[in-house]
């Protein structure tokens, strides 16, 4: 057997453990989902079981989720674009004019853990009575968008010659004019990528919602904690809250990601 075969198998089994460890618990997260509470903890019920919808009724009825998922969607597409409105132009700059610096403190803001700025937030938040509020998530969620907007956006800047923009400019068109109508449209894949990824960050974003939200503006990762009790664990309801907070990035990501490939891809090389 040659080394080139040993090595496609090598990669063909490494492949499938990965894909194993991350679709086993996926599976039986949705297994779970439509279990019932003796069911989920008996082992000879793994995958033979009768189902049932009762923990779905138990999360739109008793617990109320649909103001939870709007939540998250306002607080996610508000994060989204503002960061959008604001990384898009400053990732630009940073691009054509060198700003090698303002691009690392921008990574720099990636690294740093969010966790270390929970308590300074809350303080400044609740000195401004913003606690509870929408403005509160959506600007603690621009932390973490807003920075990975622009990194991304640096990159697929870094590949779209300026000479398209100094042909404009020589036809007449302003700077501003030149980037309008020339390097957006053409940089609107880079955009689709960093907005995508920024939606999901948000909607999955657990810390910040769970120190600044209020009773009606938890969103959907905090609104689990009502299935986790002093003494006991609603399981059914915990899975079913699990896979209706799931699958919507999943769908996501699965009819987005040549887009996310794409942008990625262009992002990551020049000229």
């Amino acid at each position: 057997m040659t080394r080139k075969r040993l090595l496609g198998i090598g990669r063909g089994v490494a492949l499938a453990v990965i894909v194993i460890g991350f679709a086993v618990p996926l599976i039986w997260m949705v297994l779970a989902a439509f279990k019932s509470s003796l069911d989920i903890t008996d082992p000879t019920k793994t995958l033979i079981f009768t189902p049932t919808l009762d923990n779905f009724r138990t999360v739109f009825g008793q617990q109320n989720f649909l103001p939870f998922i709007g939540n998250s969607l306002v607080v996610g597409a508000l994060s989204t674009l503002l960061s959008l409105l604001l990384g898009v132009p400053a990732a630009y700059a940073m691009s054509r004019f060198r700003m090698g610096g303002s691009a690392g403190v921008v990574l720099l803001a990636r690294i740093i853990p969010g966790v270390s700025l929970l308590v300074p937030w809350f303080y400044v938040f609740a000195n401004l009575r913003l606690v509870g509020n929408y403005s509160a998530l959506v600007l603690s969620h621009m932390f973490v968008t807003l920075p990975l907007i622009v990194w991304i956006m640096i990159g697929y800047y870094d590949q779209i010659p300026e000479e398209l923009e100094e042909s404009a400019q020589v036809d007449g068109l302003t700077p501003l004019a030149a980037f309008a109508r020339i390097t957006l449209p053409l940089s609107t894949p880079g955009i689709a990528t960093a907005s995508i990824l920024a939606f999901i960050f948000s909607w999955n974003n657990f810390m910040f919602a769970l120190v600044l939200s209020g009773e009606n503006t938890r969103t959907l990762p905090v609104a689990i904690f009502n299935f986790i009790a002093y003494a006991s664990i609603d399981w059914g309801g915990l899975m079913a809250a699990s896979v209706i907070i799931t699958v919507p990035i999943m769908i996501i990501a699965l009819f987005t990601q040549r887009y996310i490939v794409a942008g990625m891809t262009a992002g990551a090389t020049k000229g």
